[in-house]
């Protein structure tokens, strides 16, 4: 079995993580359809006005924090929640295989650590199930997911947050934050996309995101159980042409979105501190609806791989009846 297609989460953990990512998407798409309320002038008539869009945005980030409330219970009283917080601590070889990519990337090393080498074919007992790299998007987006929360309710109880502060610059100050963090993390999450849909080796989903892991043979029946197997990939004929289109609408995507919260008015940056200027409102308009596309693609995506993982159950089933029908002595 090789790096490339042993599973990846458990089955609670793939559940929570397509959980957790719709919910999130869809605090984008009402955040950001009351953020940009004249570039997604369409988000927010579908999704029935300014009224509805803060009600469904407040809705969605009950349910962010019902999940994440889940998950810490879940990480303090399972086993496999124990492990899975085990398995994101950073070791000492996370730290060396960090020093030798910076080493690599400035010509001092002849290799990548095989730490970091995930997406490269080798066996899996050899790579770890989490680089550093996964475990730093793992505790970043925890942090921005835990300040997003704490801000956002800070922010819903106007009365509380006068109260502790006493001053209007005050609260006006967490709106800030909540917005311009949010801008932060849809970058994050804009470029997550693009790394796991639209890598070669998984286009065009990273199905073992989805599958759970013990629902994966832990051996092959046929082929070389030595060699990675990597060179035997086949890219998709469509691989080049989406990933260039997708490429190309998240770079414009996000520098769109980090453009807008600079130069449009109000929220989240409060009209005395808009920068001036900026793009034209033509081009804004379009690079901010091409980074909401981004992010509805991943949607579709996330979606796609949970129907990939039905299907996958439902073919083992089929498996284990016909062979227990095999099984079973003739009359």
């Amino acid at each position: 079995m090789t790096n490339l297609d042993h599973g990846k989460f458990t089955r609670m953990t793939t559940v929570f993580h397509s959980l957790l990512a719709l919910d999130v998407f869809f605090l984008f798409f009402t955040g950001y359809a009351i953020m940009f309320n004249d570039e997604l002038w369409w988000m927010l008539t579908l999704l029935g006005g300014a009224g509805a869009v803060a009600a469904l945005h407040r809705a969605f980030g009950v349910g962010l924090l019902a999940l994440v409330s889940f998950w810490m219970l879940m990480m303090v009283t399972t086993d496999v929640g124990r492990s899975n917080f085990k398995a994101i601590i950073p070791t000492p070889e996370d730290m060396q295989a960090f020093v030798q990519d910076i080493q690599f990337v400035l010509g001092n090393a002849d290799e990548r650590h095989p730490n970091a080498r995930q997406f490269a074919g080798d066996t899996a007992d050899e790579i770890p199930l989490l680089s550093y790299i996964g475990k730093g998007v793992i505790y970043i987006f925890a942090a921005e997911l835990t300040l997003l929360s704490i801000s956002g309710l800070l922010i819903w109880s106007k009365t509380g947050l006068m109260s502790l502060f006493a001053t209007k610059t005050a609260a006006m100050a967490f709106v800030v934050f909540h917005g311009l963090l949010g801008v932060i993390m849809v970058m994050g999450v804009i470029f997550h996309i693009f790394e796991h849909g639209f890598h070669p080796a998984f286009f065009p989903v990273e199905t073992k995101a989805f599958i759970p892991r013990s629902m994966i043979p832990e051996e092959h029946q046929e082929g070389d159980h030595e060699n990675p197997g990597i060179e035997r990939l086949q890219l998709s004929p469509s691989w080049a042409s989406a990933t260039n289109l997708v490429g190309a609408a998240a770079v414009i995507g996000i520098v769109s979105v980090l453009l807008g919260s600079m130069y449009d008015t109000g929220y989240p940056v409060p009209g005395e501190l808009i920068l001036g200027g900026g793009p034209t409102n033509l081009l804004l308009t379009v690079g901010i609806n091409l980074g909401m596309l981004v992010l509805f693609l991943g949607m579709v995506l996330s979606m796609y791989g949970n129907l990939v993982r039905i299907r996958w159950e439902r073919q083992m089933r089929v498996e284990a009846q016909s062979g227990e029908s095999e099984a079973e002595p003739a009359d």
